[in-house]
């Protein structure tokens, strides 16, 4: 789906399944993370809405990096 913001730019907005579906949890932890405002969303109706740079903002904010080694 794509609405435009503020700035008539196309936002692409995802479902929570879709964002379930991405992320391969179920639809409740989304609802979750949307409830503790941990990702970001638009409420229509009542359903929710996800942006894509919201999704892509979470998923790089938990991007960890494994240590290496020195042995």
């Amino acid at each position: 789906m794509t609405a435009m913001d503020d700035g008539n730019r196309a936002v692409q907005l995802r479902t929570v399944a879709e964002v379930a579906d991405v992320l391969r949890v179920s639809t409740m932890t989304v609802y979750r993370l949307i409830r503790s405002g941990d990702l970001p969303a638009l409420r229509v109706g009542k359903n929710y809405r996800v942006r894509q740079q919201d999704l892509h903002d979470y998923l790089s904010a938990g991007v960890v990096h494994a240590e290496r080694s020195n042995g």
